[in-house]
């Protein structure tokens, strides 16, 4: 990768529940020259909050970015009980495979709601948001500061399931808006300057197979083995999906988009809102399959940029570049 200027970098607040693909997502953006992880909010969802927290430690010590502001988040959703994905990630969030906890060096006072409040009125314009996990601590930061998001250079959603899919297709679980669907609607009817949803509309698709994770094994690096360990966990689960041993590169596609959007080759602008049918809830582009209007009133909100399809290929041989860590060994 060609080294950056300065003027290039991102300088990214990644909030994240800090579960097996946002660990690989934090380590991607480590290891990328264009991108500055500048501080890491946590929240509960694939693991607990406790667990975020001494996950994003794990994370920051093998990327060497130990003095990297840390807060504590939201332990569950505005109003309502939290779903912890242990079966997904493990009980830890990184599949059980340590047994130490670590803490964070750089621990703020603030929770994560006021820290990105704070951050982001500090130097408006300058930083990305990445959130990767419920939007419950950025659902209360707009309680704090309803202009939040314009205060952002951008902000990328993992979450999300892009507009209506086509008669008779079953989507994967939007498991960051099904966690909070009350902060979710926060964020996609708040203001912004510019709001990105990577949904598992694309998500479910970006897939990092079997080869992919023997080059990390064979790689000899301490990035490798701590990424094909825990995505060999990860793949504990999604087995069962497939048939085969592989997962979906869920927010390291959202990180990746962040940093590098001309992978984005189809998206559509529009409104977003939360849907529910009482079973699965879901951000959803308020539009069919076909690009006609849905079939009830919409909750008018701004457009946000909705990813429809992106450069697979590019971003997977990127991403497991990156994580094999030979340019640190």
């Amino acid at each position: 990768m060609v080294a950056a200027s300065s003027s290039d970098i991102r300088h990214i607040i990644v909030d994240t529940d800090t579960g097996i693909d946002d660990a690989l997502a934090l380590l991607y953006l480590a290891g990328r020259d264009d991108a500055e992880i500048s501080a890491i909010t946590s929240v509960y969802g694939n693991t607990p909050v406790e667990d975020a927290v001494a996950n994003i430690a794990r994370v920051l010590k093998i990327a060497g970015l130990e003095d990297t502001l840390v807060a504590k988040g939201a332990a569950g959703p505005i109003n309502a009980e939290p779903r912890i994905a242990g079966h997904v990630h493990g009980h830890d969030g990184l599949g059980d495979i340590y047994s130490e906890k670590l803490v964070p060096r750089n621990l703020s006072p603030l929770s994560s709601a006021e820290l990105l409040v704070e951050l982001a009125r500090s130097r408006p314009g300058y930083y990305d948001l990445l959130p990767i996990g419920p939007l419950t601590n950025v659902g209360l930061a707009l309680e704090i500061e309803p202009q939040l998001l314009t205060m952002f250079r951008s902000t990328v959603i993992m979450g999300g399931s892009g507009p209506f899919p086509p008669l008779g297709t079953v989507q994967m679980v939007d498991a960051n808006i099904q966690n909070d669907a009350i902060a979710a609607a926060r964020v996609f009817a708040a203001p912004r300057t510019g709001l990105v949803m990577v949904g598992v509309n694309v998500t479910a698709g970006t897939i990092v197979d079997e080869a992919a994770v023997q080059s990390l094994h064979r790689a000899g690096t301490e990035w490798g083995t701590f990424s094909a360990a825990i995505l060999e966990a990860y793949m504990d689960f999604y087995q069962f999906s497939w048939g085969r041993r592989v997962s979906p590169a869920h927010d390291g596609l959202a990180a990746a988009l962040l940093v590098q959007p001309e992978w984005i080759t189809s998206s559509v602008k529009g409104p977003v809102n939360i849907t529910t049918d009482g079973f699965a809830t879901r951000a959803h582009l308020v539009r069919t399959d076909e690009g006609l209007p849905v079939s009830w009133p919409i909750t008018p909100a701004p457009d946000t940029q909705v990813v429809l399809d992106v450069d697979r290929q590019a971003f997977l041989a990127d991403f497991v570049s990156v994580l094999a860590g030979l340019g640190r060994a």
